[in-house]
């Protein structure tokens, strides 16, 4: 009996010891399966924004990235919107590992979060920074620098606002093109077409942010800032927003968030659209009708003067082994070829030198010449304002005086108000 139980006893053993080495196989698999860095990407593209072809270069990072898994996050209400998550993000310690970060808050995301500069990634990662000199201009580089002048992240979405027309209404109501040079000719034609259609002249774009609305402050020669400070407040802002009042207050001017504004635009209901040339792939797949794009007006004795437009991407992961991962996929984003599809997706700029000067991006400008005028004024596209401190507070301010504004309200009184508002915070 006793020799029965002890091969009893001995049995027992070795299923443990059969247990222990399938657990450790088990175990090793884990491990193996481990190997595959997950990280994400929050970005502000909707579909009508760049949203599919976020998806198209997310698909194909990870299919020629075995050991990489990256997972975009589409965040709504623009880069506000997304700073706002950020914010609540970094409070729960559950961070994204790349981030899309608009230039109106560079400083403001520079001053309130952890990330990792594409200087020290490089550095890290690459052993050098010859990734970021080959690839960018000096002053491209510039508008993803702080206040310090310190590289927070890498530019991404390059863009300017132009001003979209309906050319077959635009002939049909005998509207010069040319006449459209001006705030003033823009106005004057939108009446026209309102008083002969019913239709509305003009839509400039509204989202979450008033990149659009500083730009006609900007060329009628207003400043945002100065020293610092909120400067908007002057005549000139204030001449500005009173032409654009106007057009609202007479129907000549469509009042409306973006979305079922620029929806307008393409289904014809509005003659011109005054919005970022990110919409171009948009319009040109949507509209029925003959679209076409100008420079960006200005106002009777001023300049064209306008904020450049778009994003940086920049490194949030923590964790050195995302960190290397968010800089792999970064470093795919500013291949020539992400770019150019990038590009061709949406109708932002390609920010770096090698898509820029190829022949596909050159190719691609011919075969759409909406492009050009977002390109000729690349060169002459000045920062995007960007408060260091409160920025979601100054841009919201900003944001509900143009509501304000194009609700009734007093404009100098509405304008000095939040101006002050602002530099309180500052």
């Amino acid at each position: 009996m006793k020799t029965k139980y002890f091969k009893q006893f001995l049995a027992l053993v070795g299923l443990a010891l059969m247990a222990v080495v399938f657990a450790g196989c088990s175990s090793t698999s884990k491990t193996s399966a481990n190997s595959v860095t997950h990280i994400t990407y929050w970005h502000v593209n909707a579909q009508t924004q760049g949203g599919a072809t976020v998806d198209e270069l997310v698909k194909e990072f990870n299919k020629t990235h075995k050991n990489i898994k990256v997972t975009a996050k589409y965040n709504p209400n623009m880069y506000k919107g997304l700073m706002q998550n950020l914010q609540s993000a970094q409070a729960s310690g559950k961070v994204p590992d790349v981030t899309q970060v608009g230039w109106a808050y560079d400083n403001y995301f520079a001053s309130n979060f952890k990330y990792m500069t594409p200087t020290d990634a490089a550095k890290k990662f690459d052993g050098n920074d010859k990734f970021i000199t080959d690839h960018f201009t000096t002053k491209t580089l510039s508008f993803a620098k702080d206040a310090s002048k310190k590289l927070v992240g890498l530019p991404y979405s390059l863009s300017t606002p132009v001003l979209f027309i309906n050319k077959d209404l635009l002939k049909q109501y005998n509207v010069d093109v040319k006449s459209l040079d001006t705030w003033e000719g823009v106005q004057k034609a939108a009446k026209s077409i309102n008083e002969q259609s019913g239709k509305y002249g003009l839509y400039i774009q509204e989202p979450g942010d008033t990149w659009a609305q500083q730009a006609i402050m900007l060329s009628n020669g207003a400043d945002i800032q100065k020293g610092g400070k909120a400067a908007f407040a002057s005549e000139n802002g204030e001449g500005a927003y009173k032409l654009y009042q106007e057009m609202v207050t007479d129907k000549t001017a469509l009042h409306t968030p973006w979305a079922q504004g620029m929806d307008s635009f393409v289904k014809g209901d509005v003659a011109m659209a005054f919005t970022t040339i990110a919409q171009a792939s948009h319009i040109k797949k949507g509209a029925s009708f003959n679209a076409g794009a100008i420079i960006a007006p200005h106002f009777e004795g001023h300049k064209t003067t306008v904020p450049v437009g778009g994003s940086m991407l920049a490194i949030t992961a923590q964790d050195s082994t995302q960190q290397k991962a968010a800089w792999e996929f970064e470093k795919f984003m500013f291949k020539a070829s992400s770019s150019v599809t990038w590009s061709k997706g949406t109708g932002y700029l390609p920010p770096t030198k090698d898509a820029l000067e190829s022949k596909e991006f050159k190719d691609y400008v011919g075969e759409n010449p909406m492009l050009v005028p977002a390109v000729d004024t690349l060169d002459k596209a000045i920062p995007w304002t960007s408060f260091p401190k409160n920025g979601l507070q100054a841009e919201q301010a900003m944001i509900d005086a143009r509501d304000k504004i194009l609700s009734g309200s007093d404009i100098s009184s509405t304008l000095k108000s939040v101006q002050e508002k602002i530099n309180a915070q500052q």
